[in-house]
């Protein structure tokens, strides 16, 4: 496997947040290796303290821009080609690395990556894709802000790159495609809703129809498609949601000497609880349906949840999940 390149000059955090979440990667990953892209004297001064093993599979890579979190995507394009973000995304184009791997601005990542690694045929807009933890184990769920608008037919793709990665990734034979409405009744949701649900029910897919918000984690269905706009939305709420339900938890288990001794005897059982839920073990989105992989990080990804976005770069090389997307998607265009 080719070397990931790895963005950490974007993102929320400090680079060293990301550098430190790179260091973690290649530590759980012995046949892993890194390219660092980002300012030479901070990359110099940060793998300065790591030990030789881990050093010799990380190489840094300079550059001098930063793509900002407010960067608008075509001005990313325009105006920042020696940016971290832009080089991470050169380097796959270029052959010098299987994947990248970037915390940043999702606008600009998105437009840099359709810029420089285009579409595969039969895909007119990438996706992003992640895993939610949910009652029979994980739920896929996209677009989660690719594209804040989608046709009918790319809702379709959608629900088809989805079937491939629930399929070709977690093993699924016959993943069960469901799309997100506010409603399970075919009469419910607008008219683009209505068309998708038409398309991915002619389209030979495992498509179960109409799904609502709560079927995300209720195990009945395996892959959740929707538009960036809604699924960015459903996944931050999510993220508020179980940010304030340990909030809430541990308040009440330090409300009183009898709670805080309750909170003692289910600590156990909590710890087993919140690491299943924990939102860093899912951190780390692929990008489906470019001529290369891109994995997301989210921008606010400390070193462990970042660790965890370059672990889910490297199993979708290993899985040559670009491949396996480019081959299913020219096999039903040329079956329609």
């Amino acid at each position: 496997m080719l070397p990931l390149a790895i963005d950490v000059m974007s993102g929320d955090h400090e680079p060293r947040e990301y550098v430190a979440g790179a260091q973690r990667a290649l530590a759980d990953d012995a046949q892993l290796r890194l390219l660092l892209v980002g300012e030479p004297k901070l990359l110099e001064a940060e793998l300065a303290g790591w030990g030789a093993p881990l050093r010799e599979r990380a190489q840094p890579v300079p550059a001098s821009q930063v793509v900002s979190m407010d960067e608008k995507p075509r001005e990313a394009i325009r105006r920042k080609k020696d940016s971290s973000m832009r080089i991470a995304i050169d380097l796959v184009h270029e052959g010098r690395a299987s994947a990248a791997v970037s915390a940043g601005n999702t606008g600009a990542l998105t437009a840099i990556a359709h810029f420089v690694l285009r579409t595969l045929p039969g895909v007119e807009r990438a996706a992003i894709i992640s895993a939610l933890p949910a009652a029979h184990g994980l739920t896929q769920m996209l677009d989660l802000g690719a594209n804040t608008k989608a046709t009918p037919e790319q809702l379709r793709q959608f629900g088809a790159m989805g079937a491939i990665i629930a399929r070709d990734v977690y093993g699924l034979a016959s993943p069960r495609i469901g799309l997100l409405n506010i409603g399970e009744e075919d009469i419910k949701g607008h008219e683009v809703v209505q068309a998708a649900h038409a398309l991915l029910a002619a389209s030979g897919l495992n498509y179960v129809g109409f799904v609502e918000g709560d079927d995300i984690f209720s195990g009945d269905v395996d892959v959740v498609v929707t538009d960036g706009f809604t699924g960015n939305v459903a996944l931050k709420t999510m993220e508020g949601l179980a940010a304030l339900i340990a909030a809430r938890l541990r308040a009440e288990f330090d409300s009183s000497a009898f709670a805080r001794l309750a909170g003692a005897i289910a600590r156990p059982v909590l710890r087993r609880a919140a690491a299943g839920l924990d939102p860093r073990r899912y951190n780390g989105a692929c990008m489906v349906g470019l001529g290369g992989i891109v994995v997301k990080s989210h921008g606010r990804a400390d070193g462990v949840a970042f660790a965890r976005a370059i672990g889910t770069a490297a199993l979708a090389v290993r899985q040559d999940l670009t491949k396996h997307i480019a081959q299913a998607m020219q096999a039903q265009g040329a079956g329609s």
